[in-house]
């Protein structure tokens, strides 16, 4: 029988990000990446059925319906997770991914200074983007701490769930979660807009309508800070305006051009020598130059040059980051080139890197204490010993 407090223990302690229970098999870890067995016995279909129940409650009963059900639960002494139930082959399934404890600060997450930066725009819009598992929720729940802790605003939250709880600091911060607080993405985009809001922050971006409401809400004036799926940065401004039809994207690509502050995405990479993995970014930043090249319909292509060339902004590419990453000693090679957008390209920048560290002069060896001289005897008659 699958004892649910005790995999959810087992999970923290071996520092899992994710849990999958699935019947017929042992359940599975995700620790750094990688799945891995639990020892514990094979699930059973009773064992999901009263999971689920435990897990969501009355929420559960949709799952009859052939619908996904979403939630969160919280553990004494463990913390919250968040729940995904779904059947599979007539079974139920469920995955659970662990939300640390606590608010995590921009800092502490190893992200560079422009995304405080990003964090600080009076209007715009900013995404944060990656693949799944990347910590693109890690990094708006840090921009959002640092708005909080930085400035008195009226934040607004959409989110589904709800995975991190901010107390209000300096800003009050409404948090909404869909299917609970709201009906939709775009239902509390239009409803953020008559809400008085400074920051409005949006967890997912589903469809061309929903992209258009935060860039409006952008353009008049407000900051907006959005997660979405993208391999880049510069894939990332692409697949937002490639959202609308053929007919639609002109206007569109003008109101990302005005609107558009940065996009930060990002990739996690193995920790060389222990476990862990350490986030590799990519940078854009709306320049002159980029928000040119936004607003061009041929323009696309020349967002990753830009990028490459945009240190002085605080942009870089992903390879530029892992090659930082891999001169301070954070990742290997191997898992370098493993993550890189262009491999050989990578592989040159990291053969420099090594160049650099064997002409760096070796620190030069302190010189052996010279021996302290001895002292003569006092003066005066012998003594005995013995």
């Amino acid at each position: 029988m699958l004892d649910l407090d005790q995999l959810l223990r087992l999970a923290v302690e071996q520092r899992a990000s994710d849990v999958h229970v699935k019947v017929g098999v042992r359940p599975r870890l995700r620790v750094d990446g990688a799945l891995r067995e639990a020892p514990l016995d094979v699930v059973e279909p009773a064992d999901t059925e009263q999971a689920v129940r435990h897990l969501l409650g009355h929420a559960a009963i949709r799952l009859d319906g052939g619908a996904e059900v979403d939630g969160v639960h919280a553990v004494q002494g463990l913390g919250r997770f968040r729940v995904s139930a779904f059947r599979q082959r007539g079974w139920i399934g469920l995955v659970l991914r662990r939300v640390v404890p606590g608010v995590p600060t921009l800092d502490a997450l190893g992200r560079p200074p422009v995304a405080a930066e990003l964090a600080a725009a009076p209007s715009g819009l900013v995404l944060v983007t990656g693949l799944a598992g990347s910590g693109r929720t890690s990094t708006l729940a840090a921009m959002v701490d640092h708005v909080n802790e930085h400035r008195p605003a009226h934040v607004v939250t959409i989110e589904q769930p709800i995975e991190v709880l901010h107390a209000d600091k300096r800003s009050v911060v409404d948090q909404r979660e869909v299917g609970t607080d709201t009906t939709g993405f775009l239902s509390a985009l239009i409803g953020a807009a008559h809400q008085d809001p400074d920051v409005v922050v949006v967890a997912d971006l589903p469809d061309a309508d929903t992209v258009l409401a935060a860039l409006e809400i952008a353009d008049g004036g407000r900051l907006v800070l959005a997660a979405t799926q993208a391999v880049g940065a510069a894939d990332a401004v692409t697949r937002l305006i490639e959202r609308f039809s053929p007919a639609q994207r002109a206007p569109v690509r003008a109101l990302v051009a005005r609107t558009l502050r940065g996009v930060l995405c990002q990739r996690l990479v193995p920790r060389a020598g222990g476990r862990g993995r350490v986030p590799a970014l990519e940078v854009l930043i709306a320049n002159g130059p980029v928000t040119e090249a936004v607003g061009d319909s041929d323009g696309a292509t020349r967002l990753d040059p830009l990028i490459a060339a945009g240190e002085f902004w605080g942009m870089q590419t992903f390879d530029q980051g892992l090659a930082n990453l891999y001169g301070r000693g954070l990742v290997t090679r191997e898992d370098a080139l493993a993550s890189a957008t262009y491999e050989p390209g990578l592989s040159v920048m990291i053969d420099e890197a090594d160049r650099e560290r064997a002409a760096q002069p070796m620190p030069a060896q302190p010189m052996p204490a010279e021996p302290m001289p001895a002292q003569p005897w006092p003066e005066g008659p012998p003594v005995s010993v013995g």
